[in-house]
């Protein structure tokens, strides 16, 4: 039987981590009534890196029937890894969630139950806390600025947080193609232009902690650049009709 909810968990370089956060979304999900769920646990890895999360997501995915990995050599970024994901994932929901102890997992509950009980097509969190240091809030606050200016009419209120909960109708009529850091957006322009039902409830984001964020000043400006061509591509998609 396919699972009411399946979990995407991004775990890029969270070596046992990955293993602390399974269990904690597990014990999370159950606590909550919601039995039939999946979990992906995505640990790509760079070749010769000498990550130990490819082995531990494989482990995971041995010992246990409602988990599948994917664990393979990288071929792009956090987009490439969700997608990577989010392709082995069968459940009627899909759910993003970032695994380096940053984003609550207790939030899946609460966006799946506002998915279903509203019968949105995507429902994510939008960050009122911060702890992950002034620089990344300006960035943020900068990047959701100039989001609205191009892509205006879009209900959301934090472009990049997560958890983001999909039906698999949804998911289906999506066409993702980002390999980098963009693919957050790129999910929301899709919706916008497809009209999708989107609802938002608020969240706490945690300060990092045990390694450096993985953003630099290169992914901001390739956050910046794409936006911009994102944009010329839409106008250029308007124009033919």
């Amino acid at each position: 039987m396919s699972p009411d909810l399946s979990v995407v968990v991004l775990c890029y370089r969270s070596g046992d981590g990955a293993r602390s956060c399974a269990a904690r979304i597990g014990k999370v999900l159950a606590d909550a009534g919601i039995d039939n769920y999946q979990l992906v646990l995505v640990g790509n890895y760079v070749a010769g890196s000498g990550d130990t999360t490819p082995d531990i997501v494989r482990e995971l995915a041995a010992g246990d029937p409602r988990i599948v990995c994917s664990a393979v050599a990288k071929q792009g970024m956090m987009g490439w890894d969700m997608r990577s994901g989010l392709s082995l994932a069968t459940g009627a929901c899909l759910a993003v969630i970032d695994g380096d102890g940053q984003v609550l997992v207790e939030d899946l509950v609460r966006v799946y139950r506002l998915l279903r009980d509203q019968g949105l097509d995507l429902a994510k969190t939008y960050r009122t806390s911060r702890g992950d240091g002034l620089k990344r809030k300006l960035f943020s606050l900068v990047f959701n600025g100039l989001f609205h200016v191009l892509f205006p009419g879009l209900a959301v209120r934090d472009v990049n947080a997560k958890p983001k909960i999909l039906t698999r109708s949804a998911y289906e009529r999506l066409a993702l193609q980002s390999d980098d850091w963009f693919i957050d957006a790129e999910i929301l322009i899709q919706a916008r232009r497809l009209g999708f039902r989107i609802g938002e409830i608020e969240t706490e984001f945690l300060g990092l902690t045990g390694r450096r964020s993985f953003i630099s000043m290169a992914a901001v400006t390739e956050f910046l650049r794409n936006l911009w061509r994102y944009r010329l591509r839409e106008l250029r998609r308007r124009a033919k009709k």
